[in-house]
C-alpha cells in the first residue's frame, strides 16, 4: 500500500472535520492510517475516540494491519493506546501473525513483550511460528521459539511448525525442531508428513536429516500420499532413488496421481519411470488425476516414456481421468507421433469421456490441423456430444482453426451444450471471420445458455463479430451469462472497447440495466479501468450517475477506489451524490481514506463531502503468491 504524508492527511481530516456536525468516529480511517503507518493521523483518530478495536473482514483490526506492514511506531502507539493484543480477525489472525509472516521482529519482540499469545490459531498458517517458518524468517522463528511458541500445534496451511520448515527446506532450522521435540512423523497439512513435504520440494539434507531421525518412509496423506510420489512427480530423481533404498513401497495408492509411477509419468521423467517400473510398479494401476501412467505421459508429450511405458505391457484401453484415455490426452497435447502410435495399437478414436469429451474435441481446441484431419480419417464422430465445450465445431470455433474442416463433415451447427452452449456463442473468440462461418451455416444468433449467455454477449466481450450478430438480428439487451448483457461485457474492458460499446448504444443498449457484481454499466466501467472517454460516452447515453448496486455501491465509490482523478472530476461535474452511501466503503470518503490518497480527500471535501462513520469499508482483495 502506498504511503501518504501524514502531515497533510492530519490536515485534510481536521478540515472534514470542522466541516462535520457531529464527531468523526473515523473507524474506517484508522485502519487505512495504520496500514500505511501514519502515526499523528492515528493519534489523532484516536484523541477523537475512534475505537482502536474497530475490525474489517481482511487484515483485521488497526493492530493488525500496522504490524503486517511493519510500522514500529504506529504499533507502540496503538498498544500504548489499549489495543487488544490478540483479537482475532481477518488473514492474518492476530498481530503476531501478522509480523511473523511479514519478517518484523522488532513488532514481534514488542508483541511479545506486551503479552501476545504466541499459540493464537487461526489464519493462513495457523500459528505465528508456521507463519515465520513457511516464509522463511528464521530469526522470527528463533523469537518465538524464545517466546515459548508450541512446535506440535496441528494447525494451518503445513499442518506442523515441521512440515513448514521442511517445505522451506532450512536444515539447520529443521534440526532445531527436531532437538526440541518435534514429531516426525506428525501428520496433517498439505504435504501430510514432513518427510514428503521436503521430498516435494527436493531438499535432499532435510530428507536426509528426517530420514535419519526415523520418519516412516511410506507415510501416507497430503496432495501426494507419499514422500516417493511427492518425489517422482517433481522430478526428484536423487530423491526417488534414496526412498527406494530406504524400501519405499511403489504401489501405493492415493494422492493427486495416485501412483508413484503416474506422477513420474506425468514428468515425463525416463530414469524414474525405469527405476520405479524396475522396482514393481504396476504399469496399469489406475487413479489418481490421469487414471494410468499412460495417460499422465501422453498428456506431457512425452513420446518415449509413452513407448517406455508400452513396452512394459501399458493398455491403451483404460478409461478414465481427467483427460479419459491416452488417446485424448496425445490428442490435446498435439503430439502427432502419440496419437499415431495409439491409434497403431487400437485405441478408440470415439470413445467418450474425460474434460474433452473426445480425442477430436481435444484436437480441435487446440488447433492442431493435422491430429484432426487423422482422428476424422479414422472415423471420429464430428456431432458426440460430451467434455468442457460440448462438441468437436465448439471447441474449434473457440480456437478459431479447423471450423471450415469440421463443417465438411456436416455437423448440427445449433448443437447446445458444453461451456458457450453453441459453435456461435464460441466462434467470438476464434475471431469474426468464424462467426462469419457459422452464420452462412444457418446459425441461430439468440439462443440463450452458457458463459456468456448469449453469442452477442461473448462477440462484446471479446470485441470481434458484434456488428455481424447485431446485423443478423440479435437482441441488443438480452439479459443472461457472466456479464448480464453485452454492453456489460464491453465495458467490463472498457480500456480497448469504446467502439463496440458505440455500436451497442447505437443499436439501442439500455445503460441501465443493473447487473449483480458491478451495477450498471457505468459503475462496471469505472470498476474495470474504463477510460474517460468511454465514461462520456455512458453519461451521454443515459447513463444514471447515482445508480446504485454493486460491490462499490455507486459509480463514484467506484471511481475513488481505482484513483482516477479525471474520473471522479467527471462524474461530479455530472451531479454524482458525493455522499451517497453504500459499497464495501461505505461513502467515497471513506474510499479515499483507504485507498490513502490525500488529494482525492481534497478534492471530495472540496465538492461538500462530509466525514460519516459509515460502514467499515473492506479493502480489495489481493491474491497472495
Amino acid at each position: 500500500m502506498m504511503h501518504i504524508q501524514t502531515r497533510d492527511v492530519w490536515r485534510v481530516l481536521k478540515k472534514a472535520r470542522a466541516r462535520a456536525q457531529g464527531k468523526y468516529s473515523g473507524t474506517s480511517a484508522l485502519l487505512g492510517a495504520s496500514a500505511c503507518g501514519s502515526y499523528n493521523t492515528v493519534r489523532w483518530l484516536l484523541e477523537v475516540g475512534t475505537n482502536i478495536n474497530t475490525k474489517d473482514g481482511y487484515n483485521g483490526t488497526a493492530l493488525q494491519w500496522a504490524s503486517a506492514n511493519g510500522h514500529l511506531e504506529t504499533v507502540k502507539l496503538l498498544i500504548e493506546e489499549g489495543a487488544d493484543i490478540n483479537a482475532k480477525g481477518g488473514r492474518y489472525a492476530t498481530a503476531l501473525m501478522a509480523a511473523s509472516e511479514n519478517g518484523c521482529d522488532g513488532i514481534i519482540q514488542l508483541l511479545l513483550a506486551n503479552g501476545a499469545d504466541v499459540d493464537a490459531q487461526g489464519g493462513e498458517h495457523g500459528t505465528a511460528l508456521q507463519a515465520a517458518l513457511a516464509c522463511g524468517n528464521g530469526q522470527a522463528v528463533r523469537l518465538l521459539l524464545e517466546g515459548g511458541a508450541d512446535i506440535n500445534i496441528q494447525a494451518g496451511h503445513y499442518g506442523t511448525a515441521l512440515q513448514a520448515a521442511a517445505v522451506y527446506g532450512d536444515a539447520e532450522i529443521v534440526q532445531l525442531l527436531i532437538n526440541i521435540g518435534s514429531n516426525v512423523n506428525a501428520q496433517g497439512g498439505k504435504h501430510g508428513t514432513a518427510l514428503q513435504a521436503s521430498s516435494a520440494c527436493g531438499h535432499k539434507p532435510v530428507i536426509q536429516l528426517l530420514l535419519e531421525n526415523d520418519a516412516e518412509v511410506d507415510a501416507q496423506g497430503g496432495l501426494n500420499c507419499t514422500a516417493l510420489q511427492a518425489a517422482a512427480a517433481n522430478d526428484h530423481g536423487e530423491i526417488v532413488d534414496l526412498l527406494l533404498e530406504k524400501n519405499a513401497d511403489v504401489n501405493i495408492y492415493g494422492g493427486h496421481f495416485g501412483t508413484a509411477l503416474q506422477g513420474a509419468s506425468s514428468a515425463g521423467n525416463i530414469g524414474i519411470i525405469k527405476s520405479l517400473l524396475e522396482g514393481g510398479a504396476k504399469v496399469n494401476a489406475q487413479g489418481g488425476r490421469y487414471c494410468t501412467a499412460l495417460q499422465a505421459a501422453s498428456a506431457g508429450g512425452y513420446e518415449v516414456a509413452v513407448r517406455l511405458l508400452l513396452r512394459n505391457g501399458a493398455d491403451v484401453h483404460i478409461k478414465g481421468g481427467h483427460l479419459g484415455t491416452a488417446l485424448q490426452a496425445a490428442a490435446f497435447n498435439g503430439n502427432f507421433e502419440i496419437v499415431q502410435l495409439l491409434l497403431g495399437r487400437g485405441a478408440g478414436v470415439n470413445v467418450v469421456g474425460g474434460f474433452y469429451g473426445t480425442a477430436l474435441q481435444g484436437a480441435a481446441v487446440t488447433g492442431n490441423s493435422k491430429i484432426v484431419q487423422l482422428l476424422l480419417v479414422r472415423g471420429a464422430n464430428v456431432n458426440i456430444q460430451g467434455g468442457h465445450y460440448g462438441n468437436a465445431l465448439q471447441a474449434a470455433s473457440w480456437c478459431g482453426k479447423n471450423v471450415e474442416l469440421l463443417l465438411e463433415r456436416g455437423p448440427d451447427v445449433d448443437a447446445q451444450g458444453g461451456q458457450y452452449c453453441t459453435a456461435l456463442q464460441a466462434a467470438p473468440h476464434g475471431g469474426d471471420n468464424i462467426v462469419r462461418l457459422l452464420l452462412e451455416e444457418g446459425a441461430k444468433v439468440n439462443i440463450q445458455g452458457g458463459l456468456y449467455g448469449n453469442a452477442l454477449q461473448a462477440a462484446s466481450w471479446w470485441g470481434r463479430g458484434v456488428e455481424r450478430l447485431l446485423a443478423n438480428g440479435a437482441d441488443v439487451d438480452a439479459r443472461g451469462g457472466y456479464f448480464g448483457t453485452a454492453l456489460h461485457a464491453a465495458v467490463t474492458d472498457g480500456k480497448n472497447k469504446v467502439g463496440t460499446v458505440q455500436l451497442l448504444l447505437r443499436n439501442g443498449a439500455n445503460a441501465n440495466i443493473p447487473r449483480g457484481h458491478y451495477g450498471n454499466a457505468l459503475h462496471a466501467a469505472i470498476s474495470q479501468g474504463g477510460c474517460s472517454e468511454l465514461v462520456k460516452l455512458l453519461l451521454e447515453h443515459g447513463a444514471d450517475v447515482n445508480g446504485k448496486g454493486g460491490s462499490h455501491g455507486n459509480p463514484l465509490n467506484a471511481a475513488v477506489l481505482s484513483q482516477d482523478r479525471d474520473i471522479v472530476e467527471l462524474l461530479l461535474q455530472h451531479g454524482a451524490d458525493v455522499n451517497a452511501e453504500g459499497g464495501e466503503c461505505g461513502t467515497a470518503l471513506n474510499a479515499a481514506v483507504l485507498s490513502c490518497n490525500d488529494e482525492m480527500l481534497e478534492l471530495l471535501l472540496e465538492h461538500g463531502a462530509i466525514p460519516t462513520a459509515g460502514r467499515q469499508p473492506s479493502p480489495p482483495r489481493t491474491t497472495r503468491p
